[in-house]
């Protein structure tokens, strides 16, 4: 099963194979409520030896709150939200998961390591700066478009896409919904 997870993330580019790593992290497999088994990688003792990044995460309410009063709204969400962030080369081998079939080291940001959300928090919040709170809301890898007036929805909407087209995001469309 890890294997067959294993070889899904080579394909997508996510991990490479790696020899001479600084840690080594286990793997676990859980079965999904689903039925499914899905693979976990533990980051339980990474987790402890890194320090806590305090950027702040949104308050849902205050986001809600920002978006009153907009009639039309388009909510978007981002396809393998960490798996967008590329590790720097250096430190992919710090993040080392270890298979039967040998050693793989993460070339992305993986899920549920520390500081994961903070980290993408703190990269929407860069990307989309011109937009946050005059068009747009970003919760980690949620967005809202919102615009005032429904002639406006459209431009509004190409901003971002432009930002998301500029700096390589992708969409999960089946999770988006635009003019509602």
């Amino acid at each position: 099963m890890a294997t067959m997870e294993v070889k899904k993330l080579l394909k997508a580019s996510f991990v490479r194979e790696c020899q001479y790593p600084e840690w080594i992290l286990n793997v676990v497999l859980v079965k999904k409520p689903n039925g499914p088994w899905k693979m976990y990688v533990d980051f339980t003792d990474l987790n402890k030896a890194c320090p806590k990044d305090s950027h702040p995460i949104p308050k849902i309410d205050k986001l809600v709150d920002a978006t009153a009063r907009h009639a039309p709204l388009s909510f978007m969400d981002a396809f393998s939200r960490y798996h967008q962030m590329p590790l720097y080369p250096e430190d992919q081998e710090k993040i080392v998961f270890i298979i039967n079939r040998g050693l793989h080291c993460y070339k992305v940001m993986p899920f549920r390591s520390k500081n994961t959300e903070a980290t993408y928090q703190w990269l929407v919040n860069k990307l989309f700066e011109p937009l946050i709170s005059q068009t747009m809301e970003v919760y980690v890898d949620d967005m809202a478009v919102k615009s005032i007036l429904d002639i406006e929805h459209g431009m509004d909407l190409r901003k971002t896409f432009d930002t998301l087209r500029t700096f390589g995001m992708k969409l999960n469309l089946k999770k988006c919904v635009f003019g509602v």
